[in-house]
């Protein structure tokens, strides 16, 4: 067994193996029930997570293996706009560059409807062009669940032998007026996704109460992503080559 690992952690240094830690599509909810003021909740809140020192130093943490970024807005089944395309991240100006965009990007005319499948077939598209990188990982975020397009749980069967992961960050509503509603709410959206949408050894779901904790949790998901390839990912990542 010693033999072996050692075998491993010596194939993941070469320099061979140094091109992709991981592959990271970060994939935000624009559909009917997000309005103005929460898209730029999500997008900027995803661009001060992305700037937060415990990120920062988990992103650059072996830039001979780059984590690679690409960024998505999606709604309904066939409307997907890239924010990002892959993007490797090497130095604390690749991640204010992308920061950057985040901050200045204008919402576009998204259809109303919440087609979660297709975001999932979509993400996972993106990442098949990936295939060099030692773990592949969708980040979905979402306030609501699928209404239209393909329904989730067929899509998640279609990629059970992808290789990629894919992670969940649900959206609970802003109002404190609803009081406990929030919470059964949230509750609810949670249980959805880890039963139809995460997949993946090691896949979990995050929450944000509403989109004003959303910094919080992307905070918390992208930490958690990004916490060291393990030697089951570079063993799995060098079986399927």
């Amino acid at each position: 067994m010693i033999r072996a690992l050692a075998a491993v952690l010596t194939i993941l240094a070469s320099p061979a193996a140094s091109e992709c830690r991981q592959a990271l599509a970060l994939g935000l909810d624009v559909s009917a029930s997000v309005d103005s003021h929460e898209y730029r909740l999500q997008t900027d809140g995803l661009a001060a997570a992305l700037q937060r020192p415990e990120v920062v130093q988990l992103m650059l943490s072996d830039i001979g293996a780059p984590v690679r970024l690409a960024i998505f807005e999606w709604s309904e089944t066939h409307y997907q706009r890239i924010l990002l395309g892959w993007t490797e991240i090497r130095t604390a100006q690749d991640l204010a560059d992308v920061t950057t965009l985040l901050n200045s990007v204008t919402r576009g005319t998204a259809p109303r409807g919440t087609a979660v499948g297709s975001a999932m077939q979509f993400g996972a598209d993106l990442l098949s062009q990936q295939k060099d990188c030692w773990k592949r990982t969708l980040d979905l975020s979402g306030d609501g669940k699928h209404n239209l397009g393909p329904h989730p749980s067929g899509v998640k069967q279609q990629l059970e032998n992808s290789g990629i992961t894919i992670n969940g960050l649900v959206i609970g509503a802003d109002d404190p007026s609803h009081g406990d509603k929030r919470y059964v709410q949230v509750g609810e959206l949670s249980a959805y996704y880890n039963t139809w949408v995460i997949l993946g050894p090691g896949a979990f779901v995050e929450v944000a109460l509403g989109f004003e904790a959303y910094e919080d949790a992307m905070t918390r998901k992208l930490i958690r992503e990004l916490q060291g390839l393990t030697v089951s990912d570079a063993s799995e990542a060098l079986r399927m080559d």
